[in-house]
């Protein structure tokens, strides 16, 4: 599978590592009142999702980013790749 790297272009995908959902960029907020069940559905609840997913990549071959990828899980086509960074700003995430 060919990944294309927002800052380096098209890379091999055996240069990541799959991190999993990215989803995990939306940490829970510690101070709510429900922070135990919100920290548990974080930490060990996953979908395991048929088609576009949004996925955590990690580019420890390479420039050491971190990307989310969205992916069909069917059919392994990627639609869209962009810096972690810039998701988790516009999210509103990052300082």
């Amino acid at each position: 599978m060919i990944i294309p790297h927002p800052l380096l272009g098209p890379r091999d995908s055996s240069e990541f590592v799959y991190l999993g959902d990215a989803s995990l960029i939306d940490r829970p907020d510690w101070q709510a009142e429900n922070a135990a069940e919100a920290f548990y559905d974080y930490a060990y609840l996953r979908g395991n999702p048929a088609g576009e997913h949004h996925e955590l990549w990690y580019h420890e071959g390479g420039d050491r980013s971190w990307l989310v990828v969205t992916r069909n899980t069917v059919t392994h086509e990627i639609s869209k790749v962009e810096l972690a960074r810039d998701v988790a700003r516009a999210q509103g995430r990052s300082k």
